[in-house]
C-alpha cells in the first residue's frame, strides 16, 4: 500500500496451542464477533511482520516431529521442520486484531518451501513472518503468508503458504499452481484416527477439524482430517534421500484426508527433481500434488 509503513513486532515467546485456537474462534461467536478488536470486516492485509530472535531449536522436539512424519534420524533438520517455528507467528498474524478475516475458515491451499542450507539440531535461528500479496482467486481471494529463517545472518530457509478466503467468485482470478499428474501408488500408508491429535501435540495446531469427529462436524467435515503440513512432511520424508541440500518443495492440497484411512504415495522422476502425489486408493483421486526441484 503506497505510503504505508510496515510494523515489525518482536514476539518473545512464540508458541501456538489451544489458547491460540480459542482466540481464533472468537470472531465466530455471535455477539462477541461485534466487539471491536474481534470483529472482522474484510479489507486490506495489515502491514505487520512478526519476528522471533534467537529461537533455540529443541532436539527432542525435532525427534518427536521427525518420528511422527516418517523422517529417518539425522543430525540435520527435516526440510519441513522449520515450519514448526514459523507456525506460531502465522497464527499470531491471523489472530491479530488488525487482520481482516477470521482465522477459522481460512483454507490452506498451497505451500512452497526453499531450503538454502542445512540447519543442525540445537542451532539458534531468527524467524520472521508477514502476510502479503492479497489477490483475486477463482473462489474468492487468496493471500500469502511468507516466512524466512535466518542463521548467523544468512537466510537458510523460506516458505510461502497460500491461503484462501472463500467469497465472490472471479472468473479471471488465480486458479493456483498446476502440478504434473503422477500415477497412484505404489506405496500405501495406513493413517490412524488419532493422527491429527498426535500432530497437534507436536505442532501446536489444534484446529478442531483435525481432532475428533464431533469437532470436525461442527465445521462442516464428516470426521477429522489430517493436517496438510503433515501430509507434505510425510511425502518429503519418503523422498528425503533424493533431495539435495538446496531445494524447493512445493505442494497443493486437492482433497482433505479423512481419518482413519489409507493413502497411496507415488513419485516420478522429472527434469531437475521429482513430482509426487498422495492419492485415494479406491479411485486415484489426489489429496496432494507436489514437486521437488534442486535450486
Amino acid at each position: 500500500m503506497a505510503g504505508s509503513t510496515t510494523e515489525t513486532r518482536l514476539v518473545e515467546d512464540p508458541s501456538a496451542g489451544i489458547g491460540t485456537i480459542l482466540k481464533a474462534a472468537l470472531p465466530l461467536v455471535p455477539g462477541l464477533n461485534q466487539v471491536p478488536g474481534i470483529k472482522k470486516s474484510g479489507g486490506d492485509l495489515p502491514d505487520l511482520t512478526l519476528r522471533s530472535e534467537g529461537v533455540e531449536i529443541d532436539p527432542e522436539h525435532v525427534r518427536a516431529y521427525a518420528e511422527l512424519c516418517g523422517f529417518e534420524p539425522s543430525e540435520r533438520l527435516p526440510l519441513t521442520y522449520l515450519h514448526m517455528l514459523a507456525f506460531p507467528l502465522h497464527m499470531g498474524i491471523l489472530t491479530d486484531s488488525s487482520f481482516p478475516y477470521p482465522a477459522v475458515g481460512t483454507v490452506h491451499l498451497e505451500n512452497r518451501i526453499t531450503r538454502h542450507h542445512h540447519v543442525a539440531r540445537g542451532a539458534k535461528v531468527d524467524v520472521e513472518v508477514t502476510a502479503t500479496n492479497k489477490r483475486p482467486a477463482a473462489k474468492g481471494s487468496v493471500f500469502d503468508m511468507v516466512a524466512s529463517v535466518t542463521s548467523e545472518g544468512e537466510v537458510v530457509w523460506e516458505s510461502t503458504s497460500t491461503y484462501l478466503r472463500v467469497g465472490k467468485r472471479n472468473e479471471d482470478g488465480e486458479k493456483g499452481t498446476e502440478f504434473a499428474e503422477v500415477p497412484k501408488g505404489p506405496i500405501t500408508w495406513k493413517l490412524d484416527a488419532d493422527l491429527g491429535r498426535e500432530y497437534a501435540a507436536v505442532s501446536g495446531d489444534y484446529n478442531p477439524i483435525h481432532l475428533y469427529p464431533l469437532t470436525a462436524k461442527a465445521l462442516g467435515f464428516p470426521r477429522q482430517i489430517a493436517h496438510g503440513m503433515w501430509t507434505k512432511a510425510r511425502c518429503v520424508a519418503a523422498l528425503e534421500n533424493r533431495i539435495p541440500e538446496s531445494a524447493t518443495v512445493a505442494v497443493a492440497w486437492k482433497k482433505p484426508v479423512l481419518l482413519p484411512t489409507k493413502v497411496d504415495f507415488g513419485s516420478a522422476r522429472a527434469e531437475g527433481g521429482y513430482d509426487f502425489s498422495l492419492t485415494r486408493p479406491k479411485d486415484g483421486a489426489p489429496h496432494l500434488l507436489g514437486s521437488v526441484r534442486a535450486t
